[in-house]
């Protein structure tokens, strides 16, 4: 459904990605790792069409996504990372600007809008504006966002950010949900655990290129390690943490200027 071919992005002849290929198909949960400034949010942007890569090309259901952007993205739905909303509005107003946006009619929205509120615990706060949400709640009302329109192919950025741990639980059951009903979904995020959890398959990502694309179970396998975390320092080669903690603390309490 979704394929990313050959993708390469430069600022200021400065490579941010270099030859990123990996497909989602549909019913898959893929998941995209990668330690802060190796690429991911780059590679976002070019999936989202919100920016253009130097070389390679998007591909959605067999046709490049540049060709006919609005017939994309009227099958994309997207949780951006940071959740930049029109705060003045309720969580109602949103999701019906949402609607209106994706030119669904006003009796759906209505419909659509109000349940998805009730769903994700919101129905009493739903005519109070989005300034006095917490961040979880705002996080709530873009994830019904990006449902709205009934979109085939998802892309969540770190969508568990600021969630509780019943919301995330509900998350979590709804991404299953989502694929069995034949979704493609792409799933950016630093919570391993998590991943280790919900994901058919893992995508790692360092200095701009991608370092695996393996199911957590093979990736475990492969590297001979117990958990996805240990998989994902070995193969971003991260620094010692534990060292670093500790010249950390001795940092802090020497005396010497």
């Amino acid at each position: 459904m979704l394929q990313v071919e050959n993708l390469c992005k430069r600022y200021r002849g400065i490579p941010a990605i270099r030859n990123i290929n990996f497909r989602v198909g549909a019913g898959e949960i893929v998941g995209y790792l990668g330690p802060n400034g190796s690429g991911k949010s780059t590679t976002v942007k070019i999936i989202t069409a919100m920016l253009k890569p130097n070389d390679g090309r998007v591909l959605f259901e067999g046709r490049n996504i540049l060709d006919d952007l609005p017939r994309f993205r009227a099958s994309l739905g997207y949780v951006p990372e940071e959740a930049h909303v029109y705060t003045h509005l309720s969580g109602l107003e949103y999701l019906q600007l949402i609607g209106r946006l994706r030119e669904l009619s006003e009796s759906l929205i209505e419909s659509r809008a109000n349940r998805m509120l009730e769903l994700f615990g919101l129905r009493s706060w739903r005519y109070t504006p989005l300034s006095s949400y917490s961040k979880g709640m705002k996080q709530r009302v873009l994830i019904a966002s990006a449902l709205m329109h009934d979109p085939k192919l998802l892309v969540f950025d770190e969508p568990l950010s600021g969630l509780d741990v019943v919301s995330a639980r509900l998350f979590k059951d709804l991404l299953d949900e989502l694929a069995a009903a034949g979704k493609a979904i792409l799933y950016i995020s630093h919570a391993l655990e998590v991943v280790e959890q919900v994901c058919d398959r893992v995508i790692v990502i360092a200095q701009g290129t991608i370092r695996a694309d393996a199911s957590p179970a093979e990736l475990k396998q492969m590297m001979h390690l117990a958990d996805l975390e240990s998989v994902f320092a070995q193969l971003v080669q991260q620094v010692d943490t534990k060292a670093t903690a500790i010249e950390l603390l001795q940092t802090m309490s020497s005396h010497h200027a």
